[in-house]
């Protein structure tokens, strides 16, 4: 694999994180796919355009970017070996000639130079060490007037499964979790710094429109209680406490989210994202 220069997130991508989310991107796709149609929308792809899905995953956004273009082509790039294994054999499963997928760090990888037409992603682009270089390395991948369409997260208090997180503030330490413009899940939810960032990486007409939608986290409180523990941010906080604050903590989550249980017991949490909209300068 070519230049790593985000280090730490190659180790989580490719570790526990990563396995997390190749297991079970079946689940995460549930909880996102309400901003597929958004963002495939806003990115106008054509039948012709070369696609490039940044922070990729699994998958799921590069292959329904590639029946947009039937005769154009969709790349995968991500840090995740476990989830481009994943990505790839779904892609094979489902018979996509139009697909692809490369694993690396969209900061530093040797992108060609103007050989796409349109970058999106979906919740891919949070955890750049140096976001400037990173969308700077992805403009340059973009034809002149090339297009940018992403999804990140918005105000963390605007998330209903943020709201669920925190609270546990009773029973284990939340430290800086869901703080704007701390790096990670956040690290995009202030619009001002969006636009500095883009405009610093040679993008103009940015903008940004706040979009909702409902995803399922499980079959019931309990499922999505051991769902959300699972993932990172729910590991790294058990992780601070002992046997009975892990206990504690789960009972709590579970009691909190019964009040999302729909009437088929499903749990159905809003997300609020920005859908982030930019064109390479010509």
């Amino acid at each position: 694999m070519p230049e790593i220069v985000n280090t730490e997130q190659a180790q989580a991508w490719n570790g526990h994180e990563g396995a997390h989310w190749a297991r079970n991107q079946d689940r995460w796709n549930a909880v996102n796919e309400g901003f597929n149609e958004p963002l495939l929308d806003a990115a106008a792809i054509t039948d012709d355009d070369r696609i490039l899905d940044v922070g990729c995953g699994s998958g799921q956004t590069t292959r329904l970017a590639a029946l947009r273009a039937p005769r154009g082509h969709a790349l995968g790039l991500d840090l995740s070996g476990p989830m481009l294994a994943e990505a790839r054999a779904r892609a094979e499963r489902e018979g996509f000639a139009n697909v692809s997928f490369i694993q690396g760090d969209a900061q530093a990888h040797p992108l060609e130079a103007g050989a796409f037409d349109v970058a999106v992603s979906r919740y891919g682009v949070m955890f750049f060490a140096d976001p400037v270089a990173a969308f700077g390395n992805v403009a340059r991948s973009l034809r002149p007037g090339g297009r940018l369409a992403f999804v990140c997260p918005a105000d963390a208090a605007l998330n209903e499964w943020v709201a669920a997180v925190a609270s546990l503030r009773d029973v284990v330490r939340l430290g800086d979790f869901g703080q704007p413009g701390v790096p990670g899940m956040f690290s995009l939810s202030v619009p001002d710094r969006v636009r500095d960032i883009l405009t610093a990486a040679g993008f103009t007409d940015v903008a940004l429109t706040r979009v909702q939608a409902y995803g399922t986290w499980g079959s019931g409180a309990e499922d999505a209680a051991g769902f959300l523990l699972g993932t990172g941010p729910g590991r790294h906080l058990m992780q601070q406490t002992d046997a009975k604050g892990r206990a504690d903590a789960s009972g709590a989550l579970t009691g909190h989210l019964r009040d999302h249980e729909a009437a088929d017991g499903t749990v159905r949490l809003l997300s609020t994202s920005w859908l982030v909209t930019a064109n390479r300068l010509p």
